[in-house]
């Protein structure tokens, strides 16, 4: 079974996470963000993966760390949880309507880290989180999984749909990629690791 639960400490955050690949084993979420929880809830719904996520953070300074931490914890947990990658589909693009908004997530997972984020968020506040730190979350969860990232709008208005389309299309787009195909002999690469 393909999962992983990592624990990182550091003096602005505390953070634990569960992630199954292949198995609903349920969604619990707590970040002290509501509109993160709101969001990660989402990811995991529609990427099909069981999610727990316990984070302590310097919320009375601002949402950054946790925000940033909770994606490098997550992308850890990917990598982990992918180990040698062998039979995965490895890409994934996906695209969400939101009601007027609509939002396109690819990944590769490849072993190279890159975000390419193209999203205008007009209000500056969702809840209790900072909407410049989503673009943060996904950088952090790109770079700790070690894969290409690309989240952008196409058209919107509603930042709250924005936000929600791009963490919708990234649960599928994962899903799309963690998808084990045995058709794939080894490794989806010419490179034969991945």
């Amino acid at each position: 079974m393909r999962k992983a639960t990592i624990e990182r400490k550091t003096q602005e955050t505390q953070i634990k996470i569960s992630l199954n690949l292949d198995e609903q084993t349920g969604i619990k979420i707590d970040t002290g963000i509501g509109f993160l929880n709101h969001m990660l809830t989402l990811f995991a719904k529609h990427g099909r993966f069981g999610l727990e996520v316990v984070a302590h953070g310097d919320l009375d300074v601002d949402p950054h760390h946790t925000t940033e931490d909770t994606g490098i914890v997550l992308g850890e947990c990917f990598k982990k949880a992918l180990g040698n990658k062998v039979g995965i589909e490895r890409y994934g693009t996906e695209f969400v309507p939101m009601d007027e908004t609509l939002g396109q997530v690819s990944v590769d997972l490849s072993g190279r880290s890159y975000l390419v984020f193209d999203a205008e968020l007009t209000n500056p506040r969702l809840g209790g989180l900072d909407t410049e730190t989503v673009e943060d979350f996904f950088q952090a969860a790109a770079f700790a999984a070690e894969m290409n990232l690309h989240a952008r709008i196409l058209y919107g208005r509603n930042t709250h749909h924005k936000v929600e389309s791009l963490f919708k299309a990234f649960g599928r787009a994962m899903r799309d990629a963690v998808t084990i195909n045995p058709d794939i002999i080894g490794v989806n690469s010419t490179k034969g690791v991945i």
